[in-house]
């Protein structure tokens, strides 16, 4: 399969990055390692390319209420200038994707879906358009994407073009468009759990924003510091804790369906819907536990398995995230993850492994 690359491809090899595919794009995995970009981010600034995401626009009279249809979570009232994360459900209550939607005003949205599922996505949006006063366009293929993240974020900014010092101000998942000759829409999120702004902009315009960012000695990131990052602060990720098999409610997102609301897709099914199963947060003894490993109970019964696993490095330790059966999981109770057929004691915690530093 060839693989697909975003602008700033070329840049990462210049950088001496590890490439490996994800999401069906080449991708930079790390540049000077893992543990030295995660630092950056919890301690000062890193940048991420992420323009292997997907975006879409949806404008028009009904874009706000065309949004709030086919998300569960509450979109319609929600303010302009406002980013709302949430499902994209099917009919039946099963999750097509995770997304944020961004509400630039109300006739003008923002969707960001993720890389692997931007297809799917799109033909499962479109098809709903129908009676909704609404236009629709996939700007994937023209459109990157930056995530700068870290408690030095902000200040770094505004070395893009000082038209983005309005944004200091912005509250955490605000977004705002520039229009500046060129469209770039800026929003007050991010994948890490710090304070970070994600940078939507043409493809040109991106190359121009990186080279700026390593010129002032921004560190360059890879999916593994990103994938560290968030799984120390609990995010969830598409096809490991969310996958087309499980509903919100299976993956610890009921806060993100909002049932009160008149209408969305998978409503009906959702409202006689109980959780399988319960995500759980654990820290190992020993080892770290990786995605498949099987999670037992003392009597060996192996009750769930890791959805997401990693070496911790703000903890110095082994942590993950498992979605196991509900009705056999009880507490208090010991727990295993099962490491190389070796039953290794896990410590289970209700809060996430790191504060992260969001505003």
């Amino acid at each position: 399969m060839t693989l697909l690359k975003t602008v700033l491809h070329s840049h990462h090899l210049n950088l001496k990055a590890k490439m490996a595919e994800f999401g069906g794009f080449d991708m930079p995995i790390q540049y000077s390692g893992v543990k030295d970009e995660v630092l950056a981010v919890r301690k000062s600034v890193g940048v991420f390319d992420v323009s292997h995401m997907g975006e879409f626009w949806v404008t028009g009279p009904d874009a706000s209420k065309f949004v709030d249809h086919i998300i569960t979570n509450e979109f319609a009232s929600s303010p302009e200038g406002k980013a709302v994360y949430s499902p994209l459900c099917r009919q039946d209550g099963t999750i097509v994707d995770d997304l944020i939607a961004y509400k630039i005003t109300n006739e003008k949205i923002l969707i960001c879906v993720n890389a692997s599922n931007i297809k799917k996505d799109w033909d499962w949006i479109k098809q709903f358009a129908n009676g909704f006063n609404i236009k629709l366009e996939n700007h994937s293929d023209n459109t990157s994407l930056l995530a700068i993240q870290g408690p030095e974020s902000a200040n770094l900014l505004i070395k893009l073009n000082e038209k983005f010092n309005s944004c200091l101000d912005m509250p955490y998942y605000g977004v705002k468009e520039f229009n500046l000759g060129y469209q770039v829409v800026i929003a007050r999120t991010g994948y890490t759990g710090e304070d970070g702004f994600e940078v939507f902009a043409p493809n040109n315009i991106i190359v121009q924003f990186w080279e700026t960012l390593m010129r002032n000695g921004v560190m360059p990131c890879g999916l593994a510091a990103r994938d560290v990052l968030r799984l120390e602060v609990c995010y969830p990720l598409y096809g490991h804790e969310i996958s087309d098999a499980n509903t919100p409610f299976d993956a610890a997102l009921k806060w993100t369906v909002k049932l009160k609301k008149e209408n969305f897709i998978g409503k009906n099914t959702l409202l006689n819907t109980k959780p399988k199963t319960k995500l759980i947060k654990l820290i190992c003894s020993s080892g770290i536990p990786r995605q498949g490993y099987s999670i037992t109970n003392k009597s060996g019964e192996a009750i769930g398995s890791v959805t997401s696993g990693t070496h911790s490095v703000t903890l110095g330790k082994g942590i993950g995230l498992a979605l196991v059966n509900l009705e056999k999981f009880v507490t208090p109770n010991e727990y295993f993850v099962v490491i190389r057929d070796k039953s290794v004691p896990i410590e289970i915690i209700e809060k996430p492994f790191v504060t992260g530093g969001h505003k």
